[in-house]
């Protein structure tokens, strides 16, 4: 059995395939009720009790939702572009998919094990913006171009300085596997404290995050469907389920940006400290655990600040990030040269 899935073409495609659906459908879940989860936290933080009608604890309503948009009409206006309109939704939210086939969620469960994991991600992460810049133009509407622009503008300016931080891990860890960056981080200073780079690369740390919130259109960043001045932005032609996998494409970016943080900066599946209870856990399940506080953290953030003007969008992201990054690179670069710290296996 052993040599038919691994030796022989059909085997090796079923085994892909079924490892594709062991990742995929619970991510798929976890997506629903990740808006269940933003609409419970936001609640709880503005003295709100949030869904609490569709089963208990309002624990059925991303169903409910879902059979809503499933029962209603796609409107598709008389003036777009009928193949763009409806591929563009797709797009988005496959390509949020395809970018988990390379993330381990634990020592050697990943769908694909590549020397090249991180810039495939990267690669995939820049891919979203297309989506985004298809669906406004195929509209036609002034409304929808204009958040496409928006977005296009927003996403490029980011992944500048998001790039200079893959850098500055990949000069720590000397690989651009990204079980090989987790293994990078498996050690504790003085036995206890966990080398996880999040700690020496702080500003590297926050800058990435905050960049994900604005590669993501999440709150303070979410210019590209300002209601308040272009309605809804680049989905506002949208309805039913064209409208509801772009909805689920934003949140399931959140799941990725959240799975890179927890690769890049928190030590992936490893645990907080090397003794037990905590070396009992399953890698696995300390992977979901950093990843639920990255995404807790997306809400928090939601739920505090106001949306940004898009003069002030641009200028963090120009004028203090990309600085910022690139002298943090330097820093960095200069440190691991000069005390002899540059990885053993580069």
């Amino acid at each position: 059995m052993q040599h038919f899935f691994y030796d022989t073409d059909i085997g090796l495609l079923i085994l892909t395939f079924g490892e594709a659906l062991l990742l995929l459908v619970p991510l798929l879940i976890g997506v629903a009720y990740l808006t269940y989860a933003e609409r419970k936290v936001l609640a709880a933080m503005q003295l709100r009790k949030g869904p609490n009608v569709v089963g208990p604890f309002g624990l059925w309503q991303p169903f409910a939702d879902a059979l809503k948009m499933l029962m209603k009409e796609t409107v598709i206006p008389s003036g777009a572009n009928r193949f763009l309109f409806l591929i563009a939704p797709m797009l988005t939210f496959s390509l949020a998919m395809l970018a988990w086939a390379v993330i381990p969620v634990n020592d050697g469960w990943a769908i694909a094990n590549i020397n090249v994991g991180i810039l495939y991600l990267f690669a995939i992460s820049s891919l979203g913006v297309y989506g985004i810049i298809i669906a406004g133009w195929a509209s036609n509407s002034k409304y929808a171009f204009l958040g496409a622009l928006r977005s296009a503008a927003q996403m490029v300016s980011y992944e500048v300085s998001m790039g200079f931080v893959l850098v500055t891990v990949l000069l720590c860890a000397g690989s651009l596997n990204l079980t090989q960056i987790v293994e990078s981080q498996n050690h504790y200073w003085l036995g206890f404290i966990p080398a996880w780079y999040c700690f020496p690369l702080l500003p590297m740390f926050v800058v990435f995050f905050i960049s994900t919130l604005a590669e993501t259109n999440r709150a303070p960043f979410d210019l590209p469907e300002g209601e308040s001045e272009i309605v809804a932005g680049f989905f506002v032609e949208y309805s039913a389920m064209s409208f509801a996998l772009f909805f689920l494409g934003e949140y399931a970016n959140m799941f990725l940006m959240s799975g890179m943080t927890t690769i890049l900066f928190l030590g992936g599946w490893l645990p907080p400290f090397p003794v037990a209870p905590f070396t009992w856990i399953p890698g696995v399940i300390w992977f979901v655990l950093k990843v639920c506080v990255v995404l807790f953290f997306f809400l928090w953030v939601r739920a505090t600040f106001p949306r940004y003007r898009y003069d002030q969008l641009m200028r963090l992201g120009w004028k203090v990030f990309l600085p910022l990054s690139l002298l943090w690179l330097v820093i960095t670069a200069a440190a691991l040269m000069a005390f002899g710290w540059w990885p053993t296996y580069a």
